[in-house]
């Protein structure tokens, strides 16, 4: 079995690599990268010594593709994953575009010349904004809660939103690059006849990743907090009380092995993979389990705004949990432990991340 991993120095593409090859030693595993994520080189020689083969490419890029052998699988783990790329001044809207939708068609096209299945990690980020802010919520234990005395809509219930829930705009640039690949992904898969999957995860989180105030919140929030580095509360009054969802990257495995072993999937099949209610957490009560680890630190609370944010966002992963078996076993205090032990092994992890 060849896998071909995009964004392999990443934190979900190297943590996916390690995971596959952990659980089946005879999987060969290729991977592309380039490096443009602050820290990603770091995972590089890591990789390598496991005995992946690491290709400084660019998916971008048709040329770096061509000389590429045939592979059975391709997992699309390249992307940038900020909600404000393309609208924050510091990526354009044609950067966003060529890395995460062209790059997936690239890759798609690769896929069809190879007569492999194709995997695409996305995001719950692909959800309407505006329904998202319809959701009826009230404040519970520091954190937004879902007001279940009021009516829900479609796709929403006590589990979270389900694959169901609106995408229709707006969802920012960023989601809706997501989404469209999601959708070519199955136009190539039905007009060539190859297997193709999507996943729409929740936040991933974990050691060692790359974390910034607008991707890999759980991980910056820690690193900032242990270093006592300036944080906010940004937004719905300030208090802190926004709530996403965590996961660990390895506790996609099982899906990914039950996906693969089916060759012959023909169905349009999207699957929210997330930490869901159980492993649900508002910025507030992060805020908490840090001062417990590293004591007191003085945080700012801004009331405004911001364009792009939410107050609550809870995938429901029943389809995959009825389709697969699937559940993650990581705890919500077993990842915030392990960010917290790397970051205090690591005391650069910031900087780094932030480069």
């Amino acid at each position: 079995m060849k896998i071909l991993i995009s964004g392999i120095c990443g934190f979900t593409g190297s943590v996916l690599s390690r995971t596959l090859l952990e659980d089946d030693s005879t999987v060969e595993i290729i991977g592309l990268d380039n490096f443009s994520r602050a820290g990603s080189y770091l995972n590089r020689k890591p990789l390598a010594d496991l005995g992946i083969k690491v290709i400084h490419a660019d998916v971008r890029q048709p040329s770096d593709l061509d000389s590429l052998a045939a592979v059975d699988w391709i997992i699309d783990a390249a992307a940038n994953p900020s909600v404000l790329a393309g609208a924050d001044g510091l990526s354009s809207s044609r950067q966003l575009m060529e890395n995460n939708l062209y790059g997936s068609i690239n890759l798609l096209e690769y896929a069809r010349k190879s007569s492999a299945g194709f995997i695409l990690i996305s995001t719950s980020r692909v959800y309407s904004i505006e329904a998202l802010e319809q959701i009826p919520l009230a404040v519970k234990n520091n954190a937004f809660t879902l007001d279940t005395q009021k009516p829900l809509t479609q796709g929403l219930s006590e589990n979270g939103i389900d694959e169901s829930f609106s995408t229709a705009p707006p969802i920012s640039l960023y989601g809706s690059s997501k989404l469209c690949s999601e959708a070519l992904a199955f136009e190539y898969g039905q007009t060539f006849d190859l297997p193709v999957w999507i996943n729409r995860c929740g936040v991933l989180a974990g050691a060692g990743q790359f974390g910034k105030p607008d991707q890999g919140i759980f991980t910056f929030w820690i690193n900032a907090y242990l270093r006592r580095q300036p944080l906010k509360y940004i937004g719905f009054g300030g208090g802190g009380h926004q709530v996403r969802d965590c996961l660990h990257p390895r506790d996609l495995l099982h899906v990914l092995k039950a996906q693969i072993a089916k060759r012959d999937n023909k169905e349009c099949a999207i699957y929210n993979l997330s930490g869901g209610v159980d492993n649900s957490i508002s910025l507030y009560q992060l805020s908490q389990w840090c001062a417990d680890r590293f004591g007191p630190h003085q945080l700012q609370a801004v009331s405004r705004t911001r364009a792009f944010d939410v107050p609550w966002l809870i995938l429901d992963s029943s389809l995959a949990r009825k389709t697969f078996g699937w559940q993650p076993s990581t705890t919500l205090n077993d990842i915030f432990t392990e960010i917290a032990d790397h970051a205090e092994k690591h005391p650069d992890w910031l900087e780094v991340s932030l480069q």
